[in-house]
């Protein structure tokens, strides 16, 4: 029987199966075996009774997030597990002329939310979450529906072909169909990948909408130099280091940027990679999940999607994660491999509703028409790619003829414009990095996190300075931690500052005061900078323009830092004032922004100094960790 004759009789008999094409794959994986719906990720079923491995593959819901802690609206999509029993391969040739391809009529279609109650929604975010300090960016999805009236597996079988026909670029092609449930989607990004110990993760961000008649280098390089779609590229970046610093033992290590080309859109990426022994089931659950379809920080972006999107999420912005045995292994390492890209660019077809969730990046200089329209193009690219809408459709917008595509990463000048984005970034970050053997050898320190994971790299970037690091959680973190360590470093974390009735604030407030108190090291970093120069008697205000993934060259004590900035609020005092009480100042001179403070024991600082757009972040840790450290203060620098 050959591979399409088995998917026929697959089709015919309403049994569970799943199709994969992989990037750069001239081949279709046929994956057949028994559905099995699982509460955790720790339940995946990856050793079978007789004690052998198995492959698994997963289909995980945004709801899964609440296994971290996150807020998530609960619509009980399951996590559906496919045990495979079975493989086959069909060639790639084959599929495209064995699988149907008769149209499927679509009826009653549209977005479940109208235009402007989409665009009111933009407004909100902006105006209560990012103008409020609670995130960088926030992504907020709706859904194109319609009704199919054609057998449901038919109809995917159809989608599927026409995603391998016509959709170039994609990591994953794919046709998952399980017992009221079908998912087919051509994928562009793979969250997180573990394969022999190697972790890799792929931020993709910005879109760039094909125009009528294609791209060309001149609509290509005005897309690359959008402010915009390049703070968001950086953005997700930072945030998916959270991640990697939080599960590799190296931290991770950026490579890029890239053009990811595909038929109707255009992203920009990097690739980030390092090294771990973790069981794949704890590193997905450490990544969950992407942030470019949630936001950042991460926590607070669950929370802020919970307030505004209208439905759940169901499987949009979860993972399919396929679990493949190893074939070698030595001792301590993981017993499968991991293969998880984004559920993104993808239908789905359940009581016979077509469901296609599309979302938009909100960042503070986002347009709400213009996000709008991504949404439209977005939604475009899924439909005609199927080929539920005509190929160069904008949905409920305009007519287009469909274009040649003609990739662009080549020409003339695209090369270097992408290049010379890491000309800002911090080179800890791009290079290879050094032992953990710095200047504090030995030193213990604790890191209190106050909801932003920026911890995990700034903890990263302290083992790296010598110091023996461990990260407590500001609702964990006991009073004895903060007393007996050498250092304490006071975490970021989103919020307005003057809160008096957030317990997290509260918390924060009493682990810095009762170090002051203490005379011992502190260094505090972002929302807790503002918490010590709030103590001190400085003014906090709210900026006039958030600065979210913002790069500023600064003067932290007579010395010029270029760091990156992630906040909504300030302290502030008259422009010139040296000093307010034991604390030496360093501020704007124009507005008197407080950029750092430092004085007997104690140092902090407004920007994050682990970020990637922070150039001088290490040299600027390694002086301030110094200065808590020694219990002196220190004069300006020349």
């Amino acid at each position: 029987m050959t591979g399409v004759d088995r998917i026929s009789q697959l089709r015919a008999e309403g049994a569970p199966f799943a199709l994969l094409a992989r990037e750069r794959s001239d081949v279709v994986e046929v994956l057949t075996g028994e559905v099995v719906d699982v509460d955790l990720l720790a339940d995946i079923p990856l050793i079978g009774d007789d004690g052998s491995p198995r492959e698994v593959l997963a289909l995980v819901p945004y709801r899964q997030v609440r296994e971290r802690g996150f807020e998530a609206h609960d619509d009980a999509a399951p996590l559906r597990c496919l045990i495979v029993r079975e493989r086959a391969e069909v060639p790639l040739a084959d599929a495209l002329t064995g699988l149907p391809h008769e149209p499927v009529p679509l009826r009653d279609a549209g977005f479940d939310i109208a235009d402007d109650a989409y665009a009111g929604i933009v407004r909100r975010v902006i105006a209560d979450e990012i103008g409020r300090g609670e995130g960088a960016n926030f992504v907020i999805r709706r859904d194109y529906t319609a009704g199919v009236d054609t057998d449901p597996v038919t109809a995917a079988l159809t989608w599927f072909r026409a995603l391998l026909e016509h959709e170039r670029g994609a990591y994953w092609t794919f046709l998952v169909s399980t017992p009221g449930h079908i998912a087919v989607g051509a994928s562009p990004e793979a969250h997180v990948s573990a394969i022999d110990g190697v972790v890799t993760m792929n931020p993709i961000s910005g879109t760039f909408r094909h125009p009528a008649g294609g791209a060309t280098v001149e609509t290509l390089t005005a897309f690359l130099q959008s402010t915009k779609e390049t703070e968001e590229l950086f953005m997700v970046v930072d945030e998916e280091l959270k991640m990697m610093s939080a599960v590799c033992t190296d931290g991770g290590r950026i490579t890029g940027p890239h053009l990811k080309e595909m038929s109707r859109l255009t992203h920009t990426e990097y690739v980030l990679r390092g090294r771990s022994r973790r069981d794949p089931r704890d590193i997905l659950r450490e990544t969950m999940f992407a942030p470019t379809v949630t936001g950042s920080p991460m926590q607070n972006a669950c929370a802020v999607i919970a307030r505004h999107e209208q439905r759940p999420r169901g499987y949009y912005s979860g993972v399919a994660a396929l679990f493949t045995p190893r074939t070698t292994l030595t001792a301590d390492e993981a017993t499968h491999d991991l293969d998880a890209p984004i559920l993104i660019r993808t239908a789905y077809l359940q009581d016979g509703r077509l469901r296609v969730p599309v979302g938009a990046t909100l960042v503070r200089h986002s347009d709400p028409h213009g996000e709008v329209s991504e949404t439209h193009g977005k939604a475009a690219g899924v439909l005609g790619a199927i080929g539920a809408v005509p190929r160069g459709t904008v949905v409920a917008d305009e007519d287009a003829p469909a274009a040649e595509p003609q990739l662009l990463a080549g020409a003339p000048g695209i090369a270097s414009l992408l290049a010379s984005r890491n000309a800002r970034l911090a080179e800890f970050w791009l290079n290879p990095q050094p032992p953990d053997a710095g200047p504090f050898a030995g030193q213990r320190t604790v890191v209190v996190d106050a909801e932003d994971r920026f911890t995990t790299m700034l903890a990263h970037q302290l083992r790296h300075l010598g110091l023996e690091v461990e990260i407590a959680a500001w609702d964990a973190v006991a009073d004895d931690q903060v007393r007996d360590a050498e250092l304490v470093v006071a975490g970021p974390g989103p919020g307005d500052p003057r809160e008096a009735d957030s317990p997290r604030m509260r918390r924060m407030r009493e682990v810095v005061a009762q170090r002051r108190a203490s005379g011992r090291p502190l260094l505090a970093v972002c929302l807790s900078h503002q918490i010590l120069a709030d103590g001190l008697g400085i003014d906090l205000v709210p900026l006039d323009q958030p600065h979210q993934g913002v790069q500023k060259t600064v003067d932290v004590f007579g010395r010029p830092a270029s760091i990156g900035f992630y906040n909504t609020f300030t302290a502030r005092v008259a422009p010139g004032t040296p000093r307010v009480g034991p604390a030496e100042i360093a501020a704007d001179a124009a507005s008197g922004d407080v950029y750092a403070l430092r004085g007997p024991g104690f140092a902090s600082v407004q920007g994050h100094l682990e970020s990637i757009l922070s150039r001088d972040g290490m040299a600027t840790l390694e002086r301030l960790a110094a200065h808590a450290l020694s219990d002196v203060p220190l004069v300006a620098e020349e």
